[in-house]
């Protein structure tokens, strides 16, 4: 068969014609790109990839309800160091089809860089065809993190810690700019940073001092008060503070935590690499569901990418929290039960890493 037959055997039940622009890429190994869309019909479009506007490769996109199909023109993808820029062509063409469970890779089947991210090869011709799935793609740390700021530690066991619960030896927290992502369904670029108090303590300030803020956080403080609790949060292994930002515009601020060794974690049976989060949206001219479940996706996302180990994320929110609630259930979260804090009757949810990656649109 043909790559030209391939392509054309897709369903054509999902258009491409909506897409006429311009979406952004950060591989973690070389630069960063941006993929160029150009429509050839419903069904069809040309996405051509550039780097620092010069362009370095052309595929063809075919969409289809449940399988798409990519056809890399040219030398692309057949050798390793090909591997970032197949990646950023992969989630191109995802992102442009989300009904399409999985993504066919056009002649590419056992190609160098297609080795690290095709679980499956489909021999339809003298040429196979490598297929993608879309949950076990954005599991893959090749996009979305910035190189160098985390690495996994070895299962080494640590004596810093709760005594009855001591957790393994934990990463040290990441410093600057560690995850990047475009949103196409809202046209920007959502990010995280760790939050460095010698530069953001009156932004911390200002929204911990909202009333809708302080009344979850109670910590309507003093700059002085609010520069403690930071510094307390520097010396603690299990935890860190990070501003999330649209196109670098600082929106939220964000707590992630090994659960095992929080205070979360005498509440149910912990796992050595369950994570959890605290969030709040500062910015007010950043309100509103879509957004506000953008920024539940993304940090789940983020936390199942830096440890692969981890298998599920946990929370805590108050039971009587219903909108906070319905946001945990639009992004995979499972409430398990609920339970008495000192301060509050909290719901326990959870959200485990294959159900997340299975249902959840990225």
């Amino acid at each position: 068969m043909t790559l030209r037959a391939r392509i054309d055997t897709v369903s054509r039940t999902a258009p491409l014609d909506g897409w006429t622009g311009t979406s952004r890429h950060w591989p973690v190994a070389g630069e960063d790109l941006t993929v160029e869309s150009l429509p050839r019909g419903a069904h069809t479009a040309r996405l051509r990839a550039a780097r620092a506007g010069d362009p370095i490769a052309e595929a063809e996109l075919r969409s289809g309800s449940d399988e798409a199909v990519l056809a890399l023109t040219g030398a692309a993808g057949r050798h390793p160091a090909d591997a970032p820029l197949v990646a950023a062509l992969i989630e191109a063409a995802f992102q442009r089809c989300p009904d399409a469970r999985r993504l066919r890779v056009a002649g590419l089947g056992g190609a160098p860089a297609l080795l690290g991210l095709a679980a499956e090869v489909e021999a339809v011709s003298e040429a196979p065809d490598a297929i993608v799935e879309r949950a076990l793609f954005y599991q893959l740390p090749l996009l979305w993190l910035t190189a160098g700021t985390r690495a996994a530690y070895p299962l080494i066991r640590s004596q810093v810690g709760p005594q009855d619960r001591l957790p393994p030896l934990r990463p040290p927290q990441p410093n600057g700019p560690f995850y990047r992502r475009w949103l196409p369904h809202l046209g920007t670029t959502l990010s995280f940073r760790a939050i460095d108090r010698r530069h953001d303590l009156a932004l911390f300030h200002g929204w911990m001092n909202q009333k809708r803020v302080a009344y979850y956080w109670e910590l309507a403080q003093s700059e002085a008060e609010l520069d403690r609790y930071l510094a307390d949060q520097e010396a603690d292994p299990h935890l860190f503070g990070v501003i999330g930002s649209f196109d670098d515009v600082p929106v939220g601020y964000f707590e992630f935590y090994w659960a095992k060794e929080d205070r979360l974690g005498p509440y149910y049976d912990a796992e050595d690499f369950d994570r959890g989060w605290h969030g709040l949206i500062g910015n007010v001219e950043h309100l509103g569901r879509p957004k506000t479940l953008a920024w539940f996706t993304a940090v789940t996302h983020y936390l199942f990418l830096d440890e692969p180990r981890t298998r599920r994320i946990m929370g805590e929110p108050r039971a009587t929290h219903r909108k906070m609630l319905s946001y945990c259930t639009d992004a995979a979260y499972e409430t398990l039960k609920e339970f008495d804090f000192p301060h509050k009757r909290a719901a326990l949810v959870c959200c485990e890493r294959a159900r997340f990656f299975r249902e959840v649109p990225l």
